[in-house]
C-alpha cells in the first residue's frame, strides 16, 4: 500500500515517532526510524504546542521538517506506511479502489445473519428495511464525513471521527466514544469467536468423517437428496452438533469418544484459545494485515454458494400478509427490529470511513464513491438474504427453520458449505489478532499512554475478550443476538446520536440551524433510541 500526498503538503503535515515494530512497507521489508526522525518529532510537537493549531505564525519552518522520506502515515491497522512518491491529490487509490475497500470494510459476519433477520422481521418488510437502514446509515455516514469541516479556524485535516466528538463534548465525548467503540469490536470478537467455534466443529467433523469413512446423519427434520436442507431449531430435544446416526460399519467407540471431546459448544470454543491467545499478545498485527483479502473471496464464494443452492432448490414463496402458517410467516413482523439490529452493524462504518476517504485520490468524488460503496452493499445484502429466503424449501420445512446463521441450514458433509466454512474459519483466525490490536491500542493507550505497557496488561486484558468469546460461545452461541445488540447499542453513538449532534450543535453556532433540521435529526437520535431499546423487548 503506498499512500502519496502533494509536496506542498509535507509543509503543513505533522509527522511523529512510531516504533520500529508496527512500520510495515509493501516489499515486506522492515523499516526503521533513525534517531534523527524521532528528534525531529519531538521539535515538530514542541511548534506545534508553542501556540493553537489555528495560528499558522509559528508553524514549523521548513528545516525542521523530515525529508519527504522520511514521513510515515499511521493506519488504523497499527502500522506505518512510508510514503514513497508525490502526486497531485491526498492519496493515489482511485475512485474504484475506494469504493471496493469501502465494501470489502463493511462485509462482515452480518451477512450470515441477513436471511434470519429477513425472516424475523418478514419477508416484505425485511427487503423494505435493508432500503431504509441503508439509506440512514449512509445519510449518518454523510454526516460524519462532513463533520470536520464544521468546524471554523483549527485545522482538522488529521482528525478522525473521535476528536470531533472530543472537540464538541469535551472529555465526555472522548470518554464515551472510546467505550462505544470498545462495545463495537469485543462484540465483533464475539461473534467471531461463536463463528470460529462453529466453523471449526463443522471443519473437524467433515474431516473425522470422511478419514473413517463414516456416513453420518443429524438427527434433525430436512429435506432428502443430494441438495440436503435441515431444521436444527426444531430438534430441541436432540441438539444437531452432537446426535448422529451411524450407518456405516466402523469403530463405533472411537466414533462416541470423538464426538464427546469434539462438542461444538462445550469443548471446540476452548480449543481455539490454544491458537488464538498467543497471538493476540503479539506486539504488531502487520503479518495477519496482509490476509484481508481472504474477506473478500469468502463473501463472493458465499455469493457463488447461494446462487447455487437456489439453482438446485427453486424458489418457495407465499405472500401471508398479516396471518402465520405452517411453512410461511407474515410479510410484516413485530419482530422487525431485530433486523434492524443487525443492520445497524452491518452497514456500520462510521468509525474509520474518514482514514478509508483520506486516500481517496479525488476528494471531490468522496460523497459519490461512499454512495455507490453503500449501494453495492445493500445490493449484497439484498441479494443474499433474499434467495436464501426464497429458496429455502417451504415445503416440507419451515421458513421459521432459516438460523442465525444461515451455513448450519446445511449439514457438515455438504461439500459446498465445507469449503465455506474453511475460507471463514482461516478469514477469522486472521482477522480475529487485529481487532484485538484494535481493541488494545485504544483501551491501553487511553489509561496508560502505552499500548503495550507490559505483557502482563496485555495478558489480562487479552483474557477478559477472549473470556468472554468463550463464555458467548458455551452459553448463548446465537450470532443474530449478540450482533444486534452490539450494534444497536454502537450504532446509537456512532451513527444516530453524535452525527446528528454535531451537525444540530454546528448549525447553530453558525446561526444556520432551522426548525426542520432540529426535527430530522431529532428523529434520527430518537430512531436509534428507540432501536437500542427495542433489542431489549423482543
Amino acid at each position: 500500500m503506498n499512500i502519496q500526498f502533494n509536496p506542498e503538503d509535507f509543509k503543513c503535515k505533522r509527522p511523529f515517532h512510531v516504533e520500529p515494530t508496527n512500520i510495515v512497507s509493501v516489499n515486506d521489508d522492515m523499516q526503521r526510524v533513525s534517531d534523527e526522525a524521532s528528534a525531529m518529532n519531538k521539535r515538530i510537537h514542541y511548534y506545534s504546542r508553542l501556540t493553537s493549531p489555528a495560528d499558522r505564525a509559528l508553524i514549523a519552518p521548513d528545516h525542521v521538517l523530515p525529508a519527504p522520506d522520511e514521513i510515515y502515515v499511521y493506519s488504523p491497522l497499527g502500522t506505518a506506511f512510508k510514503i514513497d512518491s508525490c502526486t497531485d491529490g491526498y492519496g493515489k487509490n482511485s475512485s474504484i479502489v475506494t469504493i471496493f475497500m469501502i465494501w470489502n470494510t463493511m462485509m462482515g459476519t452480518s451477512i450470515l445473519s441477513i436471511p434470519w433477520g429477513i425472516k424475523q422481521a418478514g419477508f416484505t418488510s425485511g427487503i423494505i428495511l435493508i432500503l431504509l437502514m441503508g439509506i440512514l446509515t449512509l445519510y449518518c455516514c454523510y454526516r460524519v464525513v462532513q463533520s470536520r469541516k464544521m468546524i471554523p479556524l483549527i485545522d482538522t485535516s488529521n482528525w478522525e471521527f473521535p476528536d470531533v466528538c472530543k472537540h464538541y463534548f469535551g472529555s465526555f465525548g472522548q470518554w464515551s466514544s472510546l467505550l462505544f467503540s470498545m462495545v463495537s469490536l469485543v462484540g465483533a470478537m464475539v461473534v467471531y469467536w461463536v463463528l470460529m467455534s462453529n466453523f471449526l466443529f463443522n471443519t473437524g467433523k467433515f474431516i473425522y468423517n470422511f478419514v473413517h469413512d463414516i456416513n453420518v446423519t443429524d438427527i434433525v427434520p430436512g429435506t432428502n437428496g443430494s441438495n440436503r436442507v435441515i431444521c436444527p431449531s426444531a430438534a430441541s430435544s436432540h441438539p444437531p452438533q452432537n446426535r448422529s446416526v451411524m450407518f456405516s460399519s466402523g469403530n463405533y467407540t472411537g466414533f462416541e469418544l470423538f464426538e464427546e471431546w469434539w462438542n461444538k459448544s462445550q469443548t471446540v470454543p476452548f480449543y481455539l484459545i490454544a491458537v488464538l491467545l498467543p497471538l493476540l499478545n503479539l506486539k504488531s498485527p502487520s503479518f495477519f494485515a496482509k490476509f484481508n483479502v481472504l474477506g473478500t473471496v469468502s463473501v463472493v464464494y458465499l455469493v457463488f454458494l447461494v446462487t447455487v443452492k437456489a439453482a438446485h432448490l427453486g424458489i418457495h414463496l407465499e405472500y401471508n400478509w398479516f396471518t402465520e402458517n405452517e411453512f410461511f410467516v407474515p410479510e410484516f413482523r413485530i419482530l422487525f427490529p431485530q433486523l434492524t439490529g443487525v443492520l445497524t452493524l452491518a452497514f456500520f462504518i462510521h468509525n474509520c470511513v474518514i482514514t478509508l476517504l483520506q486516500n481517496n485520490r479525488n476528494q471531490e468524488n468522496n460523497v459519490r464513491d461512499l454512495s455507490i460503496a453503500y449501494f453495492l452493499v445493500g445490493l449484497t445484502y439484498l441479494y443474499v438474504g433474499v434467495i436464501i429466503f426464497a429458496s429455502f424449501p417451504s415445503p416440507p420445512l419451515s421458513k421459521e427453520c432459516i438460523e442465525q446463521n444461515f451455513l448450519d441450514n446445511f449439514p457438515s458433509d455438504d461439500i459446498m458449505s465445507f469449503v465455506a466454512r474453511i475460507f471463514l474459519l482461516f478469514q477469522m483466525m486472521t482477522v480475529y489478532p487485529l481487532l484485538g490490536y484494535l481493541a488494545r491500542v485504544q483501551l491501553l493507550r487511553q489509561f496508560f499512554g502505552n499500548p503495550y505497557p507490559s505483557v502482563f496488561h496485555v495478558l489480562v486484558l487479552n483474557i477478559a475478550v477472549v473470556g468472554a468469546g468463550v463464555a458467548m460461545a458455551r452459553f448463548y452461541p446465537n450470532i443474530g443476538g449478540i450482533i444486534r445488540y452490539s450494534g444497536a447499542t454502537c450504532g446509537l453513538a456512532f451513527v444516530f446520536m453524535y452525527p446528528s449532534l454535531i451537525y444540530v450543535i454546528s448549525l447553530h453556532r453558525a446561526g444556520q440551524l432551522t426548525w426542520p433540521a432540529l426535527i430530522i435529526h431529532v428523529f434520527i437520535i430518537l430512531l436509534g433510541l428507540a432501536n437500542l431499546i427495542a433489542q431489549f423487548l423482543l
